[in-house]
Formats: C-alpha cells, structure tokens, sequence
C-alpha cells in the first residue's frame, strides 16, 4: 500500500490511499458496515454517497458460520457485494463491551489474510478512559507485544496498529514510537469512543495531538469510532486521515437523524430542514408514519447523506486554505468542543502544529473568535517577529488601523515622516497585532480580515506581542503635525527608492531569517515593479535576477541567483533539501523532488517554503519549493515532496 500527499492546510491533508482494490481520497469516511444487519447495502454507498471504502467486523464473520464459510469461499468483498476497498476490525471493540472475546491474536490476524481484506487490524487491548496509568501502561504494552508479532503474518495485506494508552499523553505517544518501528499501513488511534461518548473532547484533542507526534507523518492516521460529523474538522485538522463510522445505522435504528451541529430526535422535528435527497422526497408526517424498517433505512441514508457533505467541505476547506476557520465555526456551535480548542493555545502545541502549517494560503485569515488568535501560522507570524525581525530605530511611529494597504492609506503622512527623519520605525496597530508599515503587503499581515472590536483575549496578546517588539523603544502615537513636530530634523530624508529596499529587507527577514536580507540583496540593486500597482516584482543585484516578489501573498520567490547566494553563504544544512545521488540527473533536467529521493535537510524549513536542492556533498542543484517537511520528505515513499523552479544544468 501507499499514501500520498496531495495538498494540505493546518495539519490535514488531502491524500492518496492506493489499495488493491482502489484508490481512496482522504480525508475520507468509512461506514461500518454489520454483516448479520445491513440496512443500506455497500453497493449502494459507493453509488449514492461516493463511498469509497467500508469496514467491517472480521471477528463477526468469523464467529457467525454462514458468513465465515461465504467469506472464506469468495472473500470479504464477495459476501459484502463490494468492490471497493475494505477495511476489517478485529473485536477489540467488542472486548470492550462484553469483557473478552474467544479469538487469539494471530488467530484473527490470518483469518483476515484469508477473506482477503485490504486492510486488517490487530486485536489490541482497549485502553478505557478511567484506567490507572499503570493499567493502561499494561494494556499499552501487551498492544506493542501483539503488533509486533502480528505484522510478522501481514503479508499482502495492509495492517493496521492501533495507538493505545488510555487519556495519558506520555502513553499514546510512547506507544505511537514503538508502532511506527513496525512495518505498518494504517495507525488507528484507538480507545477513543467513551471520550466522544461523553463529549469528553479537550481529552480527546490531547489524545490526538500525542499520538500524531509520535507516529510516522508518512504513513495515515484512522480516529477510530468518530462517527459524527461534528469532531471532523478538528480531527483532520491535527492530522486524522480516516475515520469510520457506526453512528448512521445505530442512531436511525433510534430515529435520530444526524446534522453537523449534533442529533435530533425524530419525534422533536415539525419540519425537515435538510435539502439531502431524503429529507427533499419525503415530508416529515410520511417519514413518521413509515413502517420501521423503512423509516430506519430512510434515516440512515440521510445520515450518510449528511457524514459525506461534511466530508467533503473539509476536503474543500483544506484546498483553499480555510481548514481553521471551518474548525472554529463548528467549535462554536458545541460548548465541549469550543473548550477543546483551548489546547490549541498552550505553546508546546503550537509549536508541534506550526511546524505542518504551510507557509502562505490561498485565502486570507479570517476572524471567528478567541482561538483564532492562536493558529499555527498567526503563531509563526509572532514568534518571526519577535525572534528573526527588530526595528532598526529607536523611535517608533504608531498609526491606528486603516484600509489596507496601510502604506497606501497612509502614503502622505508617511511621506512626511522619512522627509523628515529617516531614522524612525512605523507601525499599525491592527487588530491582527502590531504590524510594521514595510511588512504590510506580506502574508497574513496583509492577507486577514478582524472585526473592528476583538475580544480581550486577543487585545491582550497583541499588546504583548508590542510591547516585546518596542522594548526599549520611544513610542509616538501619531498626532499629525505635533509628532512630526516631535521628531528630530535630520538632513537627509528617505526616498521613494529607499522605502522599496526597505520594504525587500524586511520581507527577506521576515520570510528567511536575520541578516539574510544582506545576503541576498549585496551589490547594486535594481527593482522591477508593476506599472498598473506601483508594487515591486523583481529584485536584481548586480545585474543578477535574485527573488520575485508574489502579488498574491507579498512573499518571495527565490531564483537560482537567489538559492546560489544562500548556498554559498549560509551553512548546511540551513535551506536545504539533500536528494540522494541518483536523483541529480533528473533534478538537473528540470524534474521535481520525489519524496523517496530526499535523504533529509532543514528541519526548519515548512510546507511551500523556497528552498535551495543540493547532492549528497552539498553541491548546489537548484531552487524550489517544499510541498513536505524534511521528516515527511523522509517518511514518505511516494509523492513530490519539492517542486523544482530553477535547476544548474551541465
């Protein structure tokens, strides 16, 4: 089996599961499907609702005689009727709910070799919410024991292990380490189900986070037992690829209808409010009036109806850059969830989930609340500021918030101001946090959208984040002529051309790194710039074409002058990608970085980072852009990880 990354936001991401039976879009719903009880047939999944991969119960088949002898005569896919990809569990569910169960672990790992499945699952040891960390240590352990074994047996088949370790973090992510020295397809993170029971998700976030941060990032991740609709978003956002789901048979077999905010009773209902194909054909006196079975048939499709949208707006949410503000919208719509964010916030998990967010978006940061503030790449935003850029001068200009671009809105006044004295810093104080004037093209500075009035939480964090960037500063807040009047007259101004190589250093500062600005831009300088907006397109230095300047993001793309700078002046591994050296033919042909090429780099550079593509004796190949992190660069086994710009040739 092989995963693919295809596109990304947050730390979800689209993918490419290729099974032998089919091809699987991720992120990606997988209906549970009860041999003895089917109520809406896989055939008619795939049809109706692009299903594209179901899971069933291998220790169900196995115990029932009927099934077991059709399943072992014609395989799962036969007595299932589906051609697509399917999935098996083991009965580790069923352990949990009856105690144990009559199977050994080798046991049901062969017989699931046998019905052919594309994907089994071991029998692991449930971890329950209200064990003893030396309980679930135990459980932990004895998961670790069996998997080892069991991937001896795998064969053709993909295998699945699950993360156990109960609501222990220290647990979820030890035992995620060890799993992934395996030779695993599929890492479910298990044990999860009496969490969402119980709504129990600021539990369940820690538990994502834990194991994701110890599992392979090249292999996907299963949230096992997420049947709503609801935790989707926040899932995939850190980082859940698959999830399978029960809940639409189980709750039409109670009338209860599911939506993306929760369940309603269908008794509670005067009228449908869903435009699905069932709700659409059916008035809700006929749906209450049908006979049982019908009803529950009638229902359970309209929860699936309801689990594929949401799906798929992730799955749109995640192309055009918007996967957070989906998260936080549906957060707001459960207080338990919105609580869950919280977790977000603290640094250590920023810190892990900047490191997967790409660098810029298609889209512009839009506000929602409180937690927006704490997003990886409002997170990055902050830390660069605080950490990379420093205000050159000792007094700083202050200008309230205004029409973007800010240095449009404000050309006279700050026209006015360099005339004067040059040796001044001025920043806007927006509602996104302080942003200085020569940053105000570039992403997010530029590329967000905040409410007039923010919450005190975010007030209170942008004031922080200012008073770190003018510590020792003389603060002016701009009062028109009394602050110019303040200023000191000095004999020189600041010219329109010297407000452009202002505005390119600190770009390269904000998006490279301290001191790189002098780097790339030594020697004579010549701008490019746009006639129709006045905004600057490419950067030459001594005749060379070193970086373009994006219209879309006001960032910079580096050329192959650029990536030679950087190359000769800044230490390996700094900005590189190393591809092995049987690559270097096709990279100097122009060809992209395959991910099973890359022998490692930068552990600093991010998703859509430009980066410079060297051999393994550093020697300079080219310059392009990350599509992967260095890790997943060397997790990954198929797929691009480095979109090649500019190569040297021969």
């Amino acid at each position: 089996m092989k995963f693919e990354l295809k596109d990304r936001d947050a730390s979800g991401r689209i993918g490419k599961l290729y099974t032998p039976h089919g091809t699987i879009t991720t992120p990606s719903l997988l209906p549970v499907i009860n041999p003895n009880k089917i109520a809406v047939s896989p055939k008619e999944m795939k049809k109706q609702f692009d299903i594209e991969m179901v899971i069933t119960n291998s220790y169900i088949i196995s115990k029932h005689k009927g099934l077991k002898e059709k399943a072992l005569d014609s395989g799962v896919h036969g007595l299932l009727d589906f051609n697509g990809p399917i999935m098996t569990d083991s009965g580790t569910f069923q352990s949990y709910i009856y105690g144990s169960i009559n199977m050994e672990p080798l046991e049901i790992i062969k017989f699931q070799k046998e019905i052919g499945v594309d994907i089994g699952t071991i029998l692991d040891v449930f971890g329950t919410p209200n064990q003893t960390k030396t309980e679930a240590e135990q459980g932990m352990k004895e998961t670790i024991k069996r998997a080892k074994i069991s991937v001896l047996y795998k064969g053709e088949m993909g295998i699945a292990l699950p993360v156990q370790g109960s609501i222990y973090p220290e647990l979820r992510f030890a035992c995620a380490q060890q799993l992934s020295k395996l030779d695993a397809d599929l890492f479910p993170i298990g044990g999860v189900v009496p969490l969402m029971e119980n709504q129990r998700y600021t539990d369940l976030v820690k538990v994502i986070l834990a194991s994701k941060k110890g599992l392979d990032p090249g292999k996907p991740v299963h949230l096992f037992g997420a049947g709503h609709p609801l935790i989707f978003p926040l899932a995939v956002a850190l980082g859940c690829d698959l999830f399978d789901s029960s809940a639409y048979i189980k709750y039409a077999q109670e009338d209860r209808l599911i939506f993306s905010n929760g369940t309603q009773h269908l008794k509670d209902l005067e009228e449908l409010s869903c435009c699905c194909p069932i709700c659409s054909s059916y008035h809700i006196n006929e749906l209450k009036k049908s006979e049982k079975i019908q009803r529950t048939k009638l229902i359970a499709e309209h929860n699936l109806y309801i689990s594929m949208v949401e799906i798929k707006k992730i799955r749109n949410a995640i192309r055009v850059g918007k996967l957070w503000e989906l998260v936080e919208q549906k957060a707001s719509e459960n207080p338990q969830l919105y609580n869950a964010l919280s977790v977000l916030g603290k640094k250590e998990e920023q810190e892990y989930l900047e490191k997967h967010e790409p660098v810029y978006k298609k889209k512009a940061i839009f506000y929602t609340g409180p937690h927006t503030i704490n997003r990886p790449q409002l997170y990055r935003m902050n830390q660069r500021l605080q950490q990379w850029y420093q205000l050159a001068h000792d007094t700083i200009i202050v200008f309230p918030e205004s029409t973007k671009p800010y240095h449009v809105t404000y050309e006279q006044e700050i026209t006015a101001i360099y005339r004067r004295n040059p040796n001044v810093d001025i920043l806007i104080n927006s509602s996104l946090g302080p942003v200085p004037i020569f940053l105000d093209e570039m992403y997010p500075f530029a590329q967000s959208e905040f409410p007039e009035f923010i919450d005190q939480a975010t007030i209170k964090h942008n004031k922080q984040v200012f008073n770190h960037l003018t510590k020792g500063k003389k603060v002016l807040y701009w009062d028109g002529k009394k602050t110019l009047e303040l200023l000191k007259q000095e004999k020189k101004g600041m010219t329109q051309l010297d407000m452009d190589i202002k505005r390119i250093q600190n770009v390269a500062t904000m998006q490279f790194g301290r001191n790189t600005d002098k780097i790339l831009f030594k020697g004579k300088k010549s701008l490019v710039k746009s006639k129709k907006t006045r905004k600057i397109r490419n950067v030459y230095c001594d005749d060379d074409h070193i970086v373009s300047m994006r219209a879309s993001d006001g960032m910079f793309t580096l050329k192959l002058a650029g990536g030679i700078r950087l190359h000769a002046h800044v230490p390996f591994p700094r900005f590189r990608v190393v591809v092995q050296n049987d690559a270097v033919p096709f990279i100097k042909d122009g060809k992209s970085v395959f991910a099973k090429f890359a022998k490692g780099g930068d552990i600093q550079l991010r998703p859509y980072d430009e980066c410079i593509i060297v051999d393994q004796q550093d020697q300079l190949l080219g310059v392009g852009r990350c599509l992967l992190t260095v890790d997943e660069m060397i997790a990954f086994s198929f797929g691009q990880a480095v979109k090649v710009r500019e190569h040297i040739s021969d």
